[in-house]
């Protein structure tokens, strides 16, 4: 009962039932359109408020309890690609550029995802640790390294040197580890300064996000006829193997249960901001098809529906069923 009320809570909040919304506009054909430059400043106001409140509860934290948990991040960083990357060439049979191309997204993170399990971990009255979007900058850019470097080892791909500078100076990452620098300069106090523009708006402004990012997946899912049934199967079963993995390693460094469950979902997650624009870059013949369709049009929505609830009833688990 405890499960089926959790995914109840979890399937009727209104960012999911706005992503949900998205989609059938989308399927039906509607004329619903959120522009362009509304869904780039969108995108940009979630990714700041992240790292303001992150870096503000990162000035609040002692140095001890925050390294085991970012050990534990880059660990996930450098074992997700690798994970992926083998299960894409051993079992499915992937050529290495597109294998590589998937490992860069599955092993990087999902910015919105994140803010899907925070939210979930809320509104179910969990403490979550404040310093969590720091691990959200740690975990996004190694994993991409990785991929790519596999990529290049096995044949000549793009500009390297490109593609690192692209992940670095990406709107995600500046945005994420500016806002923290900001947060944690300022600290809490400075915090409670812009809390009526970054802090109390921040769900609504999610709503609005996750209706347009609805729209974005419903058009991918038209590409499923062309990636396989292998690769839909890699789309749902990879979340599950490496959430369950980022929820194990945040308990070994001492997280709580929601925190541990939002480490789950980072590493469940997989990127369609930094990772792409990497990619495109680095390995633009990659089949875009692919990595688009199964991370935005497979992972995401599973993770944003039944995905987060599995990594929390993991997570307490794994804390003695709290």
């Amino acid at each position: 009962m405890e499960t089926l009320e959790l995914l109840r809570a979890n399937l009727l909040s209104p960012a999911v039932l706005a992503f949900a919304l998205g989609m059938v506009a989308t399927l039906v054909r509607s004329d619903l359109r959120i522009p362009e430059a509304l869904y780039t400043s969108l995108s940009i106001y979630l990714l700041l408020a992240i790292g303001l409140k992150g870096g503000a509860a990162l000035a609040a934290t002692p140095w001890s309890e925050l390294w085991k948990p970012a050990l534990a991040t880059l660990a996930l960083g450098v074992s997700t690609p690798l994970l992926s990357y083998a299960v894409l060439r051993r079992l499915g049979r992937m050529d290495v550029v597109n294998a590589a191309a998937l490992a860069a997204h599955y092993g990087s993170v999902s910015a919105v995802t994140f803010i899907a399990a925070n939210t979930l971990m809320q509104s179910l009255r969990q403490s979550v640790e404040g310093y969590l979007p720091t691990l959200v900058a740690i975990l996004e850019v190694p994993a991409i390294v990785i991929a790519l470097l596999i990529a290049r080892r096995n044949l000549k791909g793009g500009p390297m040197g490109e593609a690192i500078r692209e992940i670095l100076t990406g709107r995600s990452v500046l945005l994420l580890v500016g806002g923290s620098l900001i947060g944690f300069l300022s600290g809490p106090e400075g915090l409670k300064k812009v809390a009526a523009a970054f802090v109390d708006p921040f769900q609504g402004v999610l709503v609005l996000f996750l209706l347009e990012l609805g729209m974005v997946a419903a058009k991918r899912l038209r590409d499923l006829r062309t990636t396989g049934a292998f690769l839909i199967g890699f789309g749902l079963g990879m979340p599950v193997v490496q959430g369950a993995l980022g929820v194990w390693l945040g308990s070994l460094a001492g997280m709580s249960v929601g925190g541990a469950t939002v480490l789950g979902a980072m590493a469940a997650s997989a990127s369609y901001i930094a990772a792409p624009a990497a990619v495109r870059i680095a390995l633009p013949q990659a089949n875009p098809s692919y990595y688009l369709t199964a991370s935005l049009g497979i992972t995401f929505p599973f993770n944003l529906t039944l995905g987060i609830p599995l990594y929390f009833a993991f997570s307490r688990f794994l804390h003695g069923g709290m």
